[in-house]
């Protein structure tokens, strides 16, 4: 049991947790920045080593080590109620049980000669997508409206070709330099980019917050996907994965904005696969379910908050970018030969429920 065993980096956070003295030590380091355990419920079943790399330095890894070094010396606040109350687990509590650990395998090759744009590129599941597609050989036109966040994508990829812009995808203009960095072919596009609504009913939604969510994930996708196409046809074929949601599978996931707009990604798709199928373009789209990105949910709605919270219960726990950057380069790429049309649930099971 996890009580039994020395606690390290690559030790649950549960195991940490249901250990008297790691328990001890991590409440305290999280009460100092105002913060009880709860906090990790969502990734309880992560190597605490990953909150290193997920919390961009909030966590570095000599707070790790620290953490450790303590736990194995037995230095523990003497007065805390979390030695005392800590309990044994339950081995068969789902939140306890070791579960097998994903872990990304690069498939060396898999875009090299290829050059693919990639939107929201220097945050959560676009950096993911980007630096896969990078360090799996191919050409990557990194496109984000934050200098500073491409500025450190290159930073960590500083061997892989990767051509950084800072342009706005609902803009013709920036549309138009993000096809002119692209060169004289484009195999593939992920359009990745997105922006989430404040969770308003269609009774509450205000015109600003329903034009600029649509502006982004719409207006946005169907602009690069307009501009791409046209080199795609003439090269005979291409590969193209939006970005959907949850919310284009059921009603239950955001506010109307957010939701209706990830379906009109999903009929983008669909339309796209069916006419131009044929010419050897392959559009689909992944929905991605609970991730751990930059894009957080507020709640402007009372009534939303209730419901759709409620509906939340069922909701899996959060998976890093890197898990969704698989789907994406999987569809993007080769392997993905036969599939066109397909809106894939990247959710761990959500749309299930």
């Amino acid at each position: 049991m996890a009580a039994n065993k020395p606690l390290t980096g690559d030790s649950s956070i549960a195991d940490w947790l249901a250990d008297p003295a790691g328990n001890a030590i991590l409440t305290e380091m999280l009460a100092q920045g105002g913060q009880t355990p709860e906090v990790f419920k969502p990734v309880r079943r992560l190597a605490i080593k990953r909150l290193v790399k997920m919390s961009r330095g909030a966590f570095t890894q000599e707070m790790l080590d620290d953490l450790v070094r303590r736990v194995a010396a037995g230095d523990v606040p003497a007065d805390s109620p979390s030695v005392a109350a800590a309990a044994t687990p339950d081995e068969t509590d789902e939140s306890t049980v070791k579960l097998r650990e994903w872990t990304e395998r690069i498939d060396a090759g898999r875009f090299t000669g290829q050059t693919v744009i990639v939107t929201g590129a220097g945050s959560g599941i676009g950096r993911a997508t980007a630096s896969r597609i990078a360090r799996e050989g191919g050409r990557v036109v990194a496109v984000d409206v934050s200098q500073e966040r491409l500025d450190d994508f290159v930073a960590e990829h500083e061997d892989a070709d990767v051509v950084a812009l800072t342009a706005d995808i609902t803009d013709d203009a920036g549309v138009a330099r993000i096809v002119e960095a692209a060169g004289d072919t484009i195999d593939g596009l992920a359009n990745i980019a997105g922006i989430m609504d404040d969770m308003t009913p269609v009774g509450e939604v205000s015109d600003a917050v329903w034009q600029r969510v649509f502006r982004v994930n719409v207006d946005g996708t169907m602009k690069l996907m307009r501009a791409v196409i046209p080199m795609m046809l003439a090269q005979g074929g291409g590969s193209i994965v939006n970005t959907a949601s949850e919310a284009a599978l059921r009603g239950s996931a955001a506010g109307v904005a957010y939701t209706a707009s990830k379906h009109a990604v999903a009929g983008l798709t669909k339309s796209s696969a069916f006419i131009y199928g044929p010419s050897g373009i392959r559009v689909n789209a992944v929905a991605p379910g609970p991730t751990i990105t930059n894009i957080e949910a507020s709640f402007g709605s009372p009534l939303a908050a209730g419901r759709i919270q409620t509906a939340m219960a069922v909701m899996p726990d959060p998976v890093e970018a890197d898990a969704l950057a698989a789907s994406i380069t999987f569809l993007l790429s080769d392997d993905g030969v036969n599939i066109n049309g397909v809106i894939l649930a990247s959710d761990g099971g959500w749309s299930a429920a």
